[in-house]
């Protein structure tokens, strides 16, 4: 009987586990697989005391003929080296070049012939629209002396050899002239292009990688020259634009900036306007009207003007540019800043647009400032385009177009809702909170999609946010393992198919439930908060994310990270047995060594080798003869009068097995139902499987009886397969049965 007492003790006060663990090391810290702490990048997370980064300043002047698509610029790029290494060339990306005659992407595409497949599927689609992609590079100067440069080209990378070695703490400028032709963004499935509109004749032209730039330099991997080709987005240096944009006169243009000369290339009534909107911040004030606009569309200009925009610390520059579009902005309240919400759109947007584009920059920016720091740039613009969604540094431009008749499905305005926010968004990542894209999409596209649906999940009711949550991942978690890779693999070695939930959706559904499930949102939006304030400006990479949220929250997350992000592992927790015990009320015998716990289970007609299925035998009952208190351990110290029998002999005690068959450990939450109707939510951490990792036994004590228990009632935790998460058990409907129900 001292056995049976004595397990007993170990259900009252603990979990049980089996006679036999597994150890898959889900619980040993990332130690070994994160980089070693030094004194550019700290242990806490935060960048070290001697943390440096480059800087390179643009000034750029470039031009648009519409009549042939081309882009004519001139560059020139003042490089700082703050690097403690002395640098003898540098490295610069040629995105365009993705799209030029025996590019990588096309040479290492794998793809089949079919019937009726479209031709933009095949290698060298270029060649069949008769497109010639990439940069044509004129010239490449010191600026110092007007002599040339040497220079090498490697498909979407250029290097540029400079006249004398770059020491620590100097600055070298050089110029770069250049052309190329812009891509119909309606063939090819790119970030940048134009759309024609043959129904006015006029084109919208959304332009991007559109200018040489410089590579990253850093103390984690030196020059990160990794090619473009396609998947893998952007690695980019801080530092101060100043464009000018010559286009046809009567075009609108939207920068990454703030317009330096309106005079020259605004009416005096849109000026007024515009000045208006800067005080508006109730609803949008149009400086071009639809009216307006469908009226340039008549009246094609030949002249030119400049548009003049400057922009202060930033990664990037992309403009839009059309005669098509209508402008509305409207200002921001963040902190003590104003920045200006703008929006510009063809009438083919409208009235979507009209109502929604400004609204949603407007609720974007307040929530993103909330969450981590006030936006701290002047503006920010939507730009409709036809399809996809991109992001630059205080201009995106976004999809989402209504019918012609100008009416629109729920799925349209959700779809257009989502990317503008979306877009919008990464100015916060990876626009301010400079990630690296070519290697880790999840750090930039992931926050970002757990920050537009907390957007959405405040200021849109009417929209569904179930994309980015745990259990709107759980389908794509239920797939075929094989097909899927761990959020922490490089961008471009991620199978087309699997991107979007790996790097969108997966890493959004890991930080919903970090926050509403393992942390808590006070712990969590502060650890959260804390990271994007330690990196603004800055270049974070996955450990610095992983050991700031620790840092600052004090809960260890190393299985969380090990499990969501390096594995392919799932939620698959079930529910295997409820037992269900009451004291047996018996007089303690010192001699009655013989008597034992009655046999048998809560399943009818099992003994105690079944499985209990159900609670239709009722209470299994116990006894505790011959235990001596001391047994009972801290618990009888909790009893007013330290008699545990009589404390205990009323309760209902319940030994829940659990089993681990996703793999991914995980909280457990436990909806019990009692017999008079009521519910209570339980939650156990993660941690209860730190022992073992597959299987565990955990008793509860209850005043009520239970009818009924479900494992994650929500869906919260991302759980597989819900039909094993009840008990008592409910009998699968077989085939043949819901066969003769049709």
């Amino acid at each position: 009987m001292k056995h049976l007492s004595f397990s007993l003790c170990l259900l009252l006060v603990g979990f049980a586990t089996l006679a036999q663990p597994s150890w898959q090391g889900k619980f040993e810290q990332l130690d070994q697989q994160l980089p070693t702490p030094n004194s550019y990048r700290s242990a806490s997370g935060a960048p070290g005391v001697n943390y440096w980064q480059q800087r390179a300043d643009y000034d750029i002047d470039v031009e648009l003929n519409e009549d042939t698509h081309l882009i004519t610029g001139k560059e020139t790029i003042t490089y700082y080296n703050n690097a403690p290494e002395v640098l003898r060339f540098v490295w610069l990306q040629l995105d365009q070049n993705n799209l030029s005659n025996g590019n990588m992407t096309d040479k290492t595409e794998v793809n089949r012939v079919r019937d009726s497949i479209p031709t933009k599927f095949f290698p060298l689609a270029s060649d069949t629209y008769g497109y010639e992609g990439g940069f044509k590079i004129k010239s490449v100067k010191d600026v110092a002396t007007g002599k040339d440069l040497p220079y090498t080209i490697n498909f979407t990378m250029m290097r540029v050899d400079l006249p004398a070695p770059l020491q620590t703490g100097e600055k070298y400028a050089f110029k770069v002239e250049w052309s190329y032709i812009e891509k119909d963004r309606m063939r090819f499935s790119e970030r940048g292009g134009y759309e024609f509109f043959p129904e006015d004749g006029n084109a919208l032209y959304t332009i991007a990688q559109w200018f040489p730039r410089m590579c990253v330099f850093d103390d984690y991997e030196g020059w990160q020259n990794k090619q473009f080709i396609g998947q893998g987005e952007f690695a980019l240096v801080f530092g101060n634009y100043r464009v000018r944009i010559t286009v046809p006169a009567d075009h609108i243009v939207g920068a990454s900036g703030w317009l330096q000369n309106p005079k020259d290339v605004l009416t005096k009534e849109q000026i007024e306007r515009f000045e208006r909107a800067r005080k508006t911040f109730d609803a949008p004030v149009f400086i071009v009207t639809e009216e307006e606009a469908r009226k340039k569309e008549k009246e094609r200009s030949r002249k030119k003007n400049t548009w003049d925009f400057y922009a202060e610390n930033v990664r990037d520059f992309a403009f839009a540019t059309s005669r098509k579009f209508i402008w509305d902005a409207m200002a921001v309240k963040v902190g003590d800043k104003t920045p200006l919400a703008q929006s510009l759109y063809p009438k083919e947007g409208n009235p979507l647009w009209a109502k929604e584009s400004t609204k949603a920059i407007k609720n974007t920016l307040e929530v993103y400032s909330t969450r981590t720091f006030d936006y701290p740039y002047p503006t920010a613009y939507s730009v409709h385009t036809a399809n996809q969604g991109m992001e630059y540094p205080m201009i995106c431009f976004n999809g989402g177009r209504p019918k012609s008749d100008g009416t629109w499905s729920q799925r349209t305005y959700e779809g257009m809702v989502g990317v503008i926010i979306h877009e919008v968004g990464h100015n916060f990542f990876p626009m301010i909170v400079n990630s690296d894209e070519r290697q880790w999409s999840w750090m930039d596209e992931g926050l970002n999609s757990f920050l537009e649906r907390e957007v959405k999940r405040e200021r849109y009711p009417d929209v569904n946010i179930n994309w980015g949550s745990p259990k709107g991942l759980s389908g794509y978690m239920r797939g075929d393992k094989n097909m899927m890779r761990p959020i922490m693999w490089q961008s471009d070695n991620i199978p087309g198919n699997d991107f979007g939930p790996n790097a969108y959706g997966k890493p959004a559904a890991a930080l919903t439930l970090l926050r509403e499930t393992v942390m808590g949102p006070e712990l969590f939006d502060k650890a959260f908060k804390e990271y994007a304030q330690r990196w603004m400006f800055k270049h974070p990479k996955p450990a610095d994310f992983f050991r700031t949220m620790e840092d600052a929250s004090a809960v260890d997350l190393d299985w969380f990270w090990r499990g969501w992000f390096y594995t392919v592992d799932n939620v698959d927790v079930e529910l295997d047995e409820v037992k269900w015990y009451r004291v047996k009320a018996e007089t303690k015998e010192l001699e009655n060594k013989g008597v034992k716990a009655k046999t048998g289970d809560l399943a009818s007609g099992a003994n105690s080798k079944g499985k209990a299925t159900d609670f239709s035998n009722g209470a299994q009952e116990f006894t505790m003869i011959n235990t001596p208190d001391t047994y009972y351990g801290d618990f009888r110290n909790r009893i007013n009068d330290g008699d545990v029998r009589k404390q205990l002999a009323d309760k209902n005690i319940y030994e829940v097995t659990l089993k681990n068959k996703g793999g991914l450990v995980t909280p457990i939450v436990i909806e019990w139902t009692y017999k008079d109707g009521s519910k209570e939510i339980e939650r156990i951490p993660a941690e209860i499987w730190r022992l073992n990792e597959n299987e565990v036994k955990k008793v509860f004590m209850k005043e009520k009886e239970v009818t009924n228990v479900v494992i994650d009632p929500a869906g919260e935790t991302g759980e597989v397969n819900p039909a094993d998460n009840v008990f008592p058990k409910k009998v699968a409907e077989s085939k043949f049965d819901q066969l003769k129900k049709n």
